[in-house]
């Protein structure tokens, strides 16, 4: 081989090499809307970036959509908030193991008229049973996320099966967070949203919150490794970091100091915090 040769091929190499390393340095997180829709990742991810050197790509979708794109490879690590389905992705073997990671919790809101006369209510069976009673216009997301995924339980443990009203009182957007509550608040309905995307949510009106505080309305996030045995495109080890951070002393503070208007809209609960 001539020396130009050498040169080149030398070249072509180390070429190569920064390419694979470029691509060492990138993930994609699978990651339900609500953590980025009230901003945590805008906040959390230059912290980390910073730190290890590793960017961060958020495609934010709802849980449902985000466990399947988990599950085609699309991604290297999973952050959601649907624990039963969490599990079996885990048990399935498409992710590597289930950590919680924070949690925060989900409110019914409402329009100051108050038609179905919820407001200040604790109990969300009832609230739901008696929004269905009345026939009060409530808009569901319909779209398979954790927050639709709760919310069908929630229907389920109050008696009552909504879709039976599907079109008429009972209206199903099919979107996310965001736009369901648009959607909502510009006819009137209740909606159940995630706590921080409602602090978040710029678009209020005279809309209030006015079911909240049952325990079966907490909400728990958990963060998930997408298991290289099943994808072994997988950029396991920087998914790895990202994860180990997120739990970490350091993560989970930098999670607990990200607030909106003053509220925190997290509370850090992994395992050792």
């Amino acid at each position: 081989m001539t020396f130009a040769r050498l040169i080149a091929s030398t070249a072509a190499s180390l070429t190569l090499a920064g390419a694979v390393a470029a691509q060492d340095t990138s993930i994609i997180v699978q990651s339900t809307t609500s953590t980025a829709n009230s901003g945590l990742y805008d906040y959390l991810l230059p912290i980390y970036t910073g730190e290890s050197g590793i960017t961060v790509n958020v495609v934010a979708v709802g849980t449902g959509q985000a466990i399947k794109n988990a599950e085609n490879c699309d991604g290297d690590l999973l952050l959601v908030h649907a624990k039963p389905s969490e599990e079996k992705f885990v048990a399935a073997g498409y992710g590597t193991q289930r950590t919680d990671l924070m949690y925060n919790d989900f409110v019914i809101v409402g329009p100051e008229s108050d038609p179905a006369g919820v407001a200040g209510m604790s109990d969300v069976e009832a609230a739901l049973a008696q929004i269905a009673e009345a026939e009060a216009l409530f808009a569901s997301r319909g779209d398979d996320s954790g927050t639709h995924k709760k919310e069908v339980a929630l229907w389920q443990a109050a008696g009552v099966d909504p879709t039976t009203g599907s079109g008429a009182w009972y209206r199903e957007t099919g979107s996310g967070m965001g736009a369901t509550l648009n959607a909502g608040i510009g006819m009137g309905a209740y909606v159940m949203t995630d706590r921080a995307t409602w602090i978040s949510f710029q678009n209020k009106q005279d809309y209030s919150v006015g079911v909240e505080g049952d325990e079966a309305m907490f909400n728990q996030y958990g963060v998930i490794p997408v298991n290289p045995e099943h994808c072994p495109s997988v950029k396991i080890e920087a998914a790895q970091d990202f994860a180990d951070w997120l739990v970490s002393e350091a993560g989970q503070a930098a999670i607990a100091a990200y607030e909106v208007d003053g509220q925190q809209l997290f509370f850090p609960n992994a395992a050792g915090s």
